[in-house]
């Protein structure tokens, strides 16, 4: 067992007559004889001395079977008497417990989200990875500029090989000439890349369990408003806090009077459980789900991918 105890808790309690401190408490500790009688007494004071300030200056670990006492109150500073729980560590596959209410804030319970989907780790190159196939898939690839053949005009050459002191041309509508073609230009095509389907899955658990673990997501029993009217959710929204913009999840079909009171807002947008997508969940900084939208998410991560 080795210690390490600074000079200074020593002197302060080790009485003033003993010298040679480290000498004397390491014949303390291995029981050496230093010839006398004063050494010997002297060796055993610091010893014991040495165990007192062990015990008041060691770390406890204190245990529910343990019989030692709790912490004393007056080694803890002012500021530290009050001690913070530590946040929850994210990606621990762990199952959430999350309160459901609706859009009038009613307590409608609880609901478990499963910890495959909506607690994974965070990882910042697969949400790359998926943005990155998503934005290339929705482009449409209609660009299209003409080449030499397409372009309209005579096919003749314009003046003779020799003679003129210009340079040789055969044709006017050369890349050269305005009016003429383009040369390698962009022609219709896909612009789609290739995402194997479990990175697209992993992408969707990623972006879910992000705004769970900020605290952005919240489950609604159902997603029924009582008119169409846009001061339903305009009421909603304002007692929201820290909401810009908010995406809302419904399990089937969206529902006719949400759509209407929401598609006035600009900062409001609803999609059905199947669309839902890495992208459109990072556009938007909350994340309102049905219950509904919720199972159905979480049995489609489940779905074993077929090859």
């Amino acid at each position: 067992m080795a210690f390490s105890i600074s000079r200074r808790v020593l002197r302060a309690f080790a009485p003033s007559d003993v010298s040679s401190l480290p000498f004397s408490l390491y014949n303390a500790f291995r029981g050496y004889d230093c010839g006398d009688s004063s050494s010997i007494m002297r060796s055993s004071v610091v010893g014991k001395t040495l165990l007192d300030v062990c015990r008041r200056y060691s770390t406890t670990i204190l245990t529910p079977n343990s019989s030692e006492g709790a912490f004393p109150l007056h080694l803890l500073s002012s500021k530290s008497k009050s001690l913070a729980i530590p946040d929850r560590e994210i990606g621990l596959f762990q199952d959430l417990v999350i309160p459901v209410t609706n859009f009038l804030n009613e307590d409608k319970g609880f609901m478990t989200l499963g910890g495959d989907v909506f607690d994974v780790p965070i990882r910042k190159d697969i949400i790359h990875r998926v943005v990155r196939w998503q934005l290339a898939k929705r482009r449409q690839g209609t660009h299209s500029t003409k080449t030499i053949s397409e372009v309209s005009g005579t096919g003749r050459k314009p003046w003779p090989q020799k003679g003129t002191g210009r340079a040789r041309h055969g044709t006017l509508r050369g890349a050269q000439f305005r009016g003429g073609a383009t040369m390698h230009g962009p022609k219709p095509r896909s612009h789609a890349i290739k995402l194997n389907k479990k990175v697209r899955r992993l992408g969707l658990k990623i972006a879910l369990s992000a705004r769970a673990a900020e605290g952005k997501l919240m489950v609604f029993e159902d997603l029924e408003v009582p008119s169409h009217k846009t001061k339903n959710i305009v009421h909603f929204v304002s007692q929201m806090e820290n909401a810009k913009k908010i995406l809302v999840v419904d399990g089937g079909p969206i529902n006719e009077k949400l759509k209407l009171a929401t598609q006035n807002l600009h900062y409001v947008n609803v999609l059905p459980s199947i669309g839902l997508n890495v992208y459109s969940i990072l556009l938007h900084d909350t994340l309102v789900m049905s219950r509904d939208a919720v199972n159905r998410i979480v049995e489609r991560m489940r779905t074993p991918i077929n090859r």
